[in-house]
């Protein structure tokens, strides 16, 4: 059973910044595909970033590419989102998600684990 806790979330102004962290339990971290999905309000979730079980492969949606960034630290069991030139479309909360498969994936079926969300708010 993978445990997956997410952090870094808040109120940061457009155009601003914000530094996600997902912290995995268990020893398999480096061997699970990643991702980064997001719900805004009265919206469906939707796919934001996936990663490959070395980091090699990144993936992202055309609505975050050139200003989000996903990396892991896997001997530190952390996945990460950098995200930058934030604007009020990225409000919602950002949900982290692990999977066995061995490629990175945007479907959220694919993926066996999620954690409990964080909220990221950008004001205009």
């Amino acid at each position: 059973q993978v445990q997956l806790v997410e952090s870094g979330g808040g109120l940061v102004q457009a155009g601003g910044s914000l530094r996600l962290s997902c912290a995995a339990s268990g020893p398999t971290f480096s061997t699970l595909t990643m991702g980064w999905f997001r719900q805004a309000p009265g919206k469906e979730r939707e796919f934001v970033a996936a990663i490959s079980r070395l980091g090699g492969i990144t993936d992202y949606a055309d609505s975050v590419k050139g200003r989000f960034t996903i990396s892991r630290d896997n001997a530190k069991n952390t996945l990460f989102l950098q995200m930058n030139s934030l604007s009020p479309a990225d409000t919602a909360v950002y949900y982290c998600a692990a999977r066995s498969g061995l490629s990175a994936s945007r479907t959220q079926k694919d993926f066996n684990y999620w954690g409990q969300g964080t909220q990221v708010t950008v004001s205009s």
